[in-house]
């Protein structure tokens, strides 16, 4: 494999760990590996530090398909804990509001799911790297600063209820570029006519590409043993 004129790499990324991180230490394997001090390595589409799952890296010239690449289809499984809200609208941050969840049935989950199916609205979470006035918007909300975020038109192809556990729910959703599903448990809640957050995320496949096509970041200096060569190597 040729690295640095440009391959792509499936990543099945850990928990806790930012897509940044993904991305520099792969870089930094490769370059290593490669004798070579620079390497462009770039991803398609970030997703948060308590998500696992399909992250696509580009390295050299691969990096031009990134735009390509992150417009791809993708499928998660999101487990979402109705009752209390966090400002973050996962487990970043602490729960900072609880609402009653005894009025919630099963058929209601499902037919509020339902409604967010198509093309829908959504304002993007105070903590995500949206730019407000040329800031990270998660740079002026972790600075308490108030934060007017616009809404969003995005496309939601499928949404299923896998579980029903109240006050614990897990659905799959097919989505288009730029959901926040994060964002989508909030509005989930809202509709419910309660509160709620993410306690967990799995993006399961980014188009054609599943989490049984990614290697586990524990596999990567294997991987890179078997793929790179001593004629790979820049003198």
């Amino acid at each position: 494999m040729d690295f640095i004129e440009g391959e792509i790499l499936y990543i099945d990324k850990p928990l806790d760990w930012t897509s940044f991180r993904v991305v520099r230490v792969v870089r930094a394997k490769l370059c290593r590996r490669l004798g070579i001090k620079k390497l462009k390595v770039g991803h398609a589409g970030t997703l948060d530090p308590l998500a696992t799952g399909v992250m696509i890296l580009c390295t050299g010239r691969k990096t031009k398909l990134i735009e390509i690449l992150q417009a791809g289809t993708k499928e998660y499984i999101a487990h979402i804990r109705l009752g209390a809200t966090t400002p973050s609208f996962d487990l970043e941050t602490e729960i900072d509001a609880e609402y009653p969840v005894a009025h919630i049935t099963r058929e209601r989950v499902e037919e509020v799911l339902h409604r967010f199916i198509g093309v829908i609205e959504q304002v993007p979470p105070a903590f995500s790297a949206v730019k407000v006035d040329g800031k990270r918007a998660y740079e002026l909300a972790r600075k308490n600063k108030d934060i007017e975020l616009k809404p969003k038109l995005l496309v939601i192809d499928d949404i299923e209820l896998i579980s029903y556990d109240m006050p614990d729910i897990i659905i799959r959703v097919v989505c288009g570029k730029g959901t926040y599903i994060r964002a989508l448990a909030r509005d989930i809640g809202e509709a419910l006519d309660t509160g709620a957050h993410l306690t967990g995320l799995r993006r399961m496949r980014v188009g054609d590409i599943t989490v049984d096509n990614c290697l586990d970041i524990g596999d990567i200096d294997r991987f890179l043993d078997e793929n790179i060569f001593p004629g790979d190597k820049r003198k």
